[in-house]
Parts: C-alpha cells; sequence; structure tokens
C-alpha cells in the first residue's frame, strides 16, 4: 500500500519535531566534570572546591568532586583523566610532571626560592610558556597555587644536613624524581602512596616526611612525627588542570564565566593555604606535642651548599635545562630589583 503525500508530510515533521527536541535536550543537560584530587576531604581546599562547584553549577556545569585520595595518587588521577574516568585534577607538581616536566621547575630545586615572592614572581613569568606546553598535552590550566613551604617532620630530632642520613625519608609513590633527588643527597627514600604515610610512620618504615605544616596537621603525620625542622625546602606548588577534550564541549561564553570563578578559587586557596600553614605549627605546638628545631643561618648555610651541590644533577634531568636556566634568570631579575 502506498503511503498518501498527506501521512508522508506528517511523519516527516514529526521526525523532525523529535529531532529539534532531542536536540535542545542534549543542549540543556548539565556538563559533568568529574574532579580528583589527593587533598584531604572536610578542609578549606575542600570547602573552597565546594564553591566553585556551587559557581559552576550556576553555569550550567556539575563539578563533582572526589577528595582524599578516593581516586589514588595524582599519577592515578592523571592516568584516569587520560582514559575518561576522570576530566579534572588539583594536584601538585608531582602529578603535573606526569603530564609536562616543565613544571618541575617550580618546585624540584630545593632551596632555589628564598621568598614566597620570588616564587611568585617566577611562577607569573613562567606562567604563559608552561600553560602552553600543558595545552600541547590536551590539557587547559584553569588556576594555579601554592601551600606555602614544604618542611622535614621527623619522629627524632634532626638539625644538620649530615643527620638526615640516619632517616628513611618519604617520597611520593612514582615520583621517580624524588627518589633520584633523595639518593643525590646521600639520604635513604621510601616511595609509599598518601594512605600508607601514617601507618609507615607507625610502624618505623619511615621516620621523616617532607610535606607542608598544613598536611602534617590535617594528615595526622603530628604527633608520630612531632619534630619539625624550620627550613624552607621548597615551596609546594600545583595547579588544577581539565581535560582539553571535555573543556572543549563546554561553549565559550560559557568557558569565560567558569575560568574567571576557577582563578578566584585559586587565589582563595593561595591565600588560604600560606596563612593555614602557619596556624598549623602553631595549633600542633599547642595542641599535638610540636616542637619546632630553630635554624640559624650558619645551618641555614650549610643546607644550601649541599642543595647547591645537586643542582648540575637536577638540572637536565630532574627539571628542563632550559627551565632550570630560565629559573634562575628571573630569580637573578628579581633580586636586583
Amino acid at each position: 500500500m502506498r503511503m498518501s503525500r498527506t501521512l508522508k508530510a506528517i511523519i516527516c515533521r514529526f521526525l523532525c519535531v523529535s529531532a529539534l527536541c532531542s536536540l535542545a535536550a542534549a543542549q540543556n543537560k548539565p556538563t559533568l566534570v568529574k574532579l580528583g584530587t589527593v587533598l584531604p576531604t572536610g578542609t578549606s581546599y575542600h570547602q573552597i572546591l565546594k564553591g566553585l562547584a556551587e559557581e559552576w553549577r550556576k553555569s550550567g556545569v556539575t563539578l563533582t568532586i572526589y577528595t582524599g585520595s578516593q581516586m589514588g595518587d595524582e599519577a592515578d588521577i592523571v592516568r584516569r583523566i587520560g582514559v575518561g574516568q576522570l576530566h579534572a585534577g588539583v594536584m601538585s607538581v608531582v602529578g603535573l610532571s606526569e603530564i609536562d616536566r616543565s613544571v618541575t621547575a617550580l618546585q624540584y630545586m630545593p632551596m632555589m626560592f628564598r621568598t614566597l615572592e620570588e616564587v611568585d614572581y617566577v611562577r607569573e613569568k613562567l606562567q604563559p610558556d608552561l600553560e602552553a606546553r600543558l595545552l600541547k598535552k590536551d590539557y587547559v590550566v584553569l588556576f594555579w597555587g601554592d601551600a606555602g613551604w614544604v618542611r622535614f617532620f621527623l619522629k627524632e630530632p634532626g638539625l644538620h644536613p649530615a643527620d638526615f642520613k640516619k632517616f628513611k625519608i618519604f617520597v611520593w609513590s612514582g615520583d621517580n624524581y624524588q627518589v633520584d633527588l633523595m639518593k643525590a643527597l646521600g639520604y635513604q627514600p621510601v616511595p609509599l602512596v598518601t594512605g600508607d604515610i601514617l601507618p609507615s610512620l607507625q610502624t618505623g618504615l619511615i621516620n621523616a616526611v617532607p610535606v607542608t605544616p598544613f598536611y602534617a596537621l590535617a594528615g595526622q603525620i603530628c604527633p608520630p612525627a612531632r619534630n619539625m625542622l624550620e627550613l624552607n625546602w621548597a615551596p609546594l606548588v600545583g595547579a588544577t588542570v581539565i581535560a582539553k577534550k571535555t573543556w572543549d564541549t563546554i561553549p565559550a561564553a560559557t568557558r569565560e564565566v567558569l575560568l574567571k570563578s576557577a582563578r578566584a578559587a585559586g587565589e582563595q586557596m593561595k591565600a588560604t593555604g600560606r596563612a593555614e600553614g602557619e596556624q598549623s605549627v602553631e595549633t600542633m605546638k599547642k595542641k599535638k606535642g610540636l616542637k619546632v628545631q630553630p635554624v640559624n643561618p650558619q645551618v641555614e648555610a650549610e643546607w644550601r651548599q649541599i642543595a647547591e651541590s645537586v643542582y648540575p644533577k637536577i638540572r637536565g634531568n630532574m627539571v628542563p635545562a632550559d627551565m632550570f636556566d630560565e629559573v634562575q634568570r628571573l630569580l637573578r631579575e628579581y633580586r636586583k630589583r
């Protein structure tokens, strides 16, 4: 039986309307962004991320946050983003270096930076180049930040560089650069995942942990390691990145709004992290029995000498030579000012 022209027209219109409705529904469906981080659950960092999620929700983007290593360590987060299980991550240089090694210039040179103002200056100058390199690897940087200085938390007191040869020092699992650095310094690195730090301190598998004071408090590293060397070893620098293929699914106008709120969250996280670093020290002194070991200029000079002794091994290996040289040039430029 032949179909009448009228019936054909009705069916055609029905199919067109159905297609348009499906398209409209797809356009109105909120974009889902799954973000992973090793930041502890319930901390101020987590609260700031939740605030960012609320801002993104207003623009039709659902930001789901997985904290406290639910998705593994930072190397695991990068792998999960690569296969689409996650879309974004808040991570330190440890994770970012899995994407591109150039970012190691911001953290993997012990005692290269003397003040956080120097850290800000160098990062701002390097930011366009670093973001371009990450973009080539299909990652978009939403914001940069840091959590202040990494310091050594020890089960037993230690002051001089030679004292540390007896310590078994935690390094992030999979971070072969830090393993090589510690070995170059003559120390004993022990690679572990984040969740194993505390039990390893309790069993004696490790007895030294280089972390920020905030993380030492949040991760309960103190009181098991209740001795802190007051030495600014290196800044803990990081960034929040999103897979380019996910970012590109969001309309350009919306991306501008999302990026603006992300940058604001980044500034808030940096300011909060630095302030809480000092607050955490005071809290641990009062409530956890933390003992702070001051460092006088002579001892600091000892540490600076041993740190600078490994710079030739760092340059071109842990840190790309061009980035290493650029950091030194920028620091000379800043210090002249």
